[in-house]
């Protein structure tokens, strides 16, 4: 299920969008100024921002440049702007589309999906996981991390696997023995942690929590 963040200050707007992207299928978190859309989208994983640009504490703009610096996940500005100058500020920005307000949700939906097909591999037959700046394509079996290929183990790819297609949920290490390592092994279970620190070095921070005396997850979602 794609995730979709909202940063939209006009609650009636906002609950407008939830409604219509959870009836459409999508997973939905949303924020109401920019800093808690920044704080959001630094502690989730999204296929998807919708970014309004008159926004308290920080402004879309602003929003769009944080997320920048550390993912190309698609971005779409939604917002009553609509002057030539403005867009064009947008999308110096690297943003996937605007919209401006008042909009038909058909239509932003459509859009949506445009924007999503865009943005997925065309290779990946749909089943890519994107989690902020990584991408793993099952498919291929390859992975990358702001663009840049990340050379795995067959392990560490499927252990990588398995955190991603959970995300949200914690897996302890005995369920991720089960689901890698398969149920016949009997070795120390710690195994998985010596797997998860070589993850770390090659991904980078911020993608794998450790859930301490339990195990892991991707994705700690309030």
């Amino acid at each position: 299920m794609k995730h979709i963040l909202i940063v939209e200050d006009e609650l009636d707007i906002q609950e407008l969008l939830e409604n219509f992207l959870l009836d459409a299928g999508y997973h939905v978190t949303s924020a109401s100024d920019g800093v808690e859309g920044i704080s959001a989208f630094q502690s989730g994983c999204f296929d998807l921002v919708l970014l309004d640009i008159m926004l308290p504490k920080i402004d879309g703009y602003g929003v769009c440049e944080v997320i920048r610096r550390h993912s190309k996940v698609p971005i779409m500005m939604l917002t009553a702007l609509d002057s030539e100058s403005d867009q064009l500020r947008g999308f110096d920005l690297a943003i996937d589309d605007y919209v401006t307000k008042p909009f038909s949700m058909a239509v932003l939906l459509k859009k949506i999906e445009a924007v999503l097909r865009r943005t997925s591999p065309a290779d990946a037959g749909g089943r890519a996981i994107r989690c902020r700046g990584l991408l793993l394509d099952p498919d291929s079996r390859q992975a990358s991390v702001e663009g840049q290929p990340i050379e795995m183990t067959q392990r560490e790819f499927d252990l990588l696997y398995e955190l991603l297609t959970a995300k949200g949920r914690v897996l302890t290490r005995q369920m991720l023995l089960d689901q890698v390592w398969d149920y016949d092994y009997f070795g120390d279970e710690r195994i998985v942690d010596t797997h998860v620190k070589n993850l770390r070095k090659k991904l980078g921070p911020g993608y794998i929590e450790t859930v301490r005396g339990v195990g892991y997850r991707i994705d700690k979602e309030s």
